[in-house]
């Protein structure tokens, strides 16, 4: 199925900023970047993905942009390298994060994103580089395991499933991504239900791609790239990503409120370095579900660079 950006109007009523340059740091299929460019005369942007199909067929798309694109193959670890090369150290009008998979390649088999379809238990994001999801566990205890899908996957019964995957992998019972899907019931019980496995794939595929370390890299380093007054735009689908987001972002200030509030002090908190534009997250409506059942689960967040 075509991959439909999520959000779309949300994403550009909070992103746009008036002229200079942006950053997609998930280009994906290009669908939000392509309507950044449309709507806003005076953008560039600097297109980034992990992914080498992604960004050939994103850049395809991009191509009547002409000069105002520039694509560059990097992981958020790698994107500061991109910015300084590419965009020329530009201070940034606005960056969009991104965290979600495309259709694209949810509904490749070979990629193993999918508990629908068969095929190898692979699950990276960048096929030419690091070990698939299968020589991960062949090599994993089955604490870390555990901790895998607790962390990345807020998953009941976490350490019984990672106690059969563990033996089945041992056993050489785990070669497929339809294999793995038939564990989870048989180690779980209960019916079956898309959730369960959409939450153990998700947890084997940030840690196999190192997701949540790329994500604190690009969180530490948003700051002394945004020009005051630039905006981040996150798209999360997983409580564990939306939660570091607001961990970065909100500041020491906004980070959480005690349940007992402290003596007054005549010392003002200090304030992180970002205004929140979205008082609380923003999720897509009954319609956009409806017509785009994998957008159900994202959560939006916007923030303004304060001024330095």
């Amino acid at each position: 199925m075509p991959h439909e950006p999520v959000l779309l109007a949300e994403v550009l009523g909070h992103l746009r900023n008036g002229p200079g340059l942006y950053l997609d740091a998930t280009l994906g299929d290009g669908g939000h970047a392509e309507s950044l460019l449309d709507a806003e005369s005076g953008a560039r942007l600097l297109g980034t993905d992990r992914d080498p199909a992604a960004l050939a067929a994103a850049g395809a798309r991009l191509a009547r942009f002409g000069g105002r694109v520039m694509l560059a193959h990097a992981t958020f670890r790698e994107v500061p390298q991109a910015h300084a090369r590419d965009g020329g150290g530009e201070p940034l009008a606005g960056a969009l994060l991104d965290l979600g998979l495309s259709s694209r390649q949810i509904d490749e088999p070979g990629r193993g994103m999918s508990f629908m379809r068969e095929g190898p238990l692979d699950l990276r994001m960048d096929p030419s580089r690091g070990a698939t999801a299968a020589e991960r566990l062949a090599t994993a205890t089955e604490e870390e395991i555990a901790s895998v899908l607790r962390e990345h996957g807020d998953l009941p019964g976490a350490r019984r499933l990672a106690r059969a995957l563990h033996d089945a992998v041992l056993r050489g019972k785990l070669p497929t991504t339809r294999a793995l899907a038939s564990l989870i019931d048989r180690a779980l019980g209960g019916r079956p239900h898309p959730r369960r496995y959409a939450r153990v794939f998700q947890a084997l595929r940030i840690w196999v791609n190192g997701e949540a370390e790329d994500l604190e890299a690009m969180l530490q380093w948003l700051p002394g790239a945004m020009r005051p007054g630039g905006v981040v735009v996150t798209l999360a689908y997983h409580s564990g990503e939306d939660r570091r987001i607001k961990q970065a972002l909100r500041g020491p200030a906004r980070a959480g409120t005690p349940r007992r509030l402290p003596e007054p002090s005549l010392e003002r908190p200090p304030e992180g370095p970002w205004h929140e534009l979205t008082r609380k997250v923003v999720t897509p409506s009954h319609d956009e579900t409806a017509a785009n059942p994998r957008a159900r689960s994202a959560r939006l967040r916007a923030f303004r660079r304060a001024s330095r």
